[in-house]
């Protein structure tokens, strides 16, 4: 396996690129399809009310997180790829981001019980307090895996967030069946210690909690062996490089997070809000193998085009990375919604009027896959501020849409909302991009390929009350075809792209 990735290094860029996003899929995909295993024992030990807690809590998280990290892994790859010392780049950055955790915490210590009230959680101050460490250790352990990134070494990086996840799912099993298990038929088990049944749901924090520690300590030999240096110039060109980044990133979480806080506040109590919130987000973490894959391709597309970024052939690179991208993304969709009735099998029947929503949901998933791929134009072209400016509308069309559609609809309104949303930004940056950073993008081919699978995806609704044994070879028979058809049309530039270049 190692010769394997060691043999990446003597290929083209495309290749080369390929190669990272397998390994970086190793921690991506891989570590976050066991990770997707925690969903169906949530839902299967919680009602949806409870599971709405999770869903509703994880949505503020997601804000903070952007905010304690204020797009300083996206001003490190550019400034430490272009500066003649790296590591000072990454020094003024790691000391940056510890003090500004440090002060977040230390403010959440202070106003734990004012923020639970707030946000509508007055008897439960201490989720407040344990997401405030996660936060705190999460953003300042951003950089240190940047660097592993920029520094190409997606081995390391893929093995500590892999060691993450397995500590993440451990405690989660501990925590949530273990113990209960043992304690049912040993009432005076030293078990005791650990566990506490009234904190129930709270053990899904507790163990992210005690992951993220584990992963600051893995991390700290990165940390501490170099020589800290602090440049203040230096952090002030960053952090105005970074802003736009920043307002990027918190627009970012509203289109993809502000709903599952805005139901609870837009939906009277009669319609149960916390219930619909806890079946949404099931539906979300349903659609989480398109999520995964977009994760891996993101760690690995960033800092390669910034590297790539003076090379004649980076724009027909980008070009053909776009198509085979959509391809992969359609075949994901495939796969997901054709074959849903499997998933649903592990899935409790009270969650079940989730599954009309994941299409929705992927093809919005894919939708903003493209849209991060097309925003390279104007982060290699230092015209950051437009990504702000698509963001920032994006999640106005997000708010406006929510406020008129939950309502009525509850969360299905939010799942076209983030369909609309991401649509919109992705067409938007498209043609922003054709102006600055004009890119030879295959369109017809990419509308042929959105054509096939929007066809096969219609047809399979015929097969809707087919009994399995009929269904699933006939679903079958439709990804083949959809495979074949690329193949046809691809053949020849995917021969070209993969062929081992020469040695000299």
């Amino acid at each position: 396996m190692l010769s394997l990735f060691q043999n990446l290094k003597d290929l083209n860029p495309f290749k080369k690129l390929a190669g990272d996003t397998v390994i970086y899929g190793m921690s991506s995909i891989v570590g976050r399809f066991l990770n997707w295993w925690l969903m169906p024992l949530y839902v299967s030990l919680f009602t949806p009310e409870e599971y709405g807690v999770v869903t509703n809590l994880y949505s503020y998280v997601a804000f903070f997180m952007v905010l304690l990290t204020y797009g300083m892994e996206t001003g490190y790859f550019r400034f430490a790829s272009k500066n003649s010392e790296p590591e000072k780049v990454y020094s003024t950055s790691l000391i940056s981001l510890f003090f500004t955790s440090l002060l977040f915490l230390l403010f959440v210590v202070g106003f734990k019980d004012t923020i639970a009230g707030l946000i509508q959680y007055p008897n439960h101050s201490e989720y407040i307090l344990w997401f405030a460490v996660i936060l705190s250790v999460d953003a300042f352990t951003a950089i240190p895996f940047a660097r592993l990134r920029l520094n190409n070494r997606p081995l390391k990086f893929a093995s500590i967030k892999l060691v993450n996840i397995g500590f993440s799912i451990a405690f989660n099993l501990f925590f949530l069946l273990l113990c209960p298990k043992v304690l049912e038929n040993n009432s005076d088990s030293f078990l005791n210690i650990f566990y506490s049944p009234e904190i129930g749901v709270g053990y899904v924090f507790i163990s992210n909690l005690l992951s993220s520690l584990v992963t600051l300590l893995l991390l700290f030999p990165e940390i501490i062996k170099i020589n800290f240096h602090f440049n203040g110039k230096l952090l002030l060109k960053m952090l105005s490089y970074s802003f736009p980044i920043l307002i990027v990133g918190l627009a970012g979480m509203v289109n993809q997070n502000i709903d599952k806080i805005l139901i609870r506040f837009l939906l009277p109590e009669s319609k149960n809000p916390m219930e619909q919130i806890g079946i949404y987000g099931a539906a979300v973490k349903i659609a989480v193998l398109m999520n995964m894959f977009i994760q891996a391709f993101r760690y690995a597309f960033e800092p390669f085009f910034f590297s790539q970024a003076e090379s004649k052939d980076d724009k027909n690179i980008h070009a053909d990375i776009m198509k085979y991208f959509v391809v992969f993304g359609l075949l994901i969709f495939l796969g997901m919604t054709l074959y849903i009735d499997v998933i649903k099998l592990i899935i409790p029947d009270t969650y079940d009027e989730g599954f009309s929503v994941v299409p929705l949901i992927l093809l919005a998933n894919l939708f903003f896959g493209i849209y991060f791929a097309l925003s390279m134009w104007y982060k290699l072209s230092d015209l950051t501020r437009f990504g702000a400016y698509i963001s920032i509308f994006g999640a106005v069309v997000t708010i406006v849409l929510n406020v008129i559609l939950i309502p009525a609809y509850g969360y299905k309104g939010s799942a076209f909302t983030v369909l609309v949303c991401f649509f919109t930004m992705m067409v938007i940056s498209y043609f922003l991009g054709q102006k600055y950073y004009p890119i030879p993008y295959n369109l017809k081919r990419i509308g042929l390929y959105f054509l096939i699978a929007g066809v096969i995806f219609f047809l399979s609704f015929f097969t809707h009350k087919l009994p399995g044994k009929m269904k699933f070879p006939i679903h079958t028979l439709f990804v083949i075809l959809f495979i074949y058809s690329f193949y046809i049309l691809e053949k020849r530039r995917i021969r070209s792209l993969f062929k081992f270049s020469k040695k000299k």
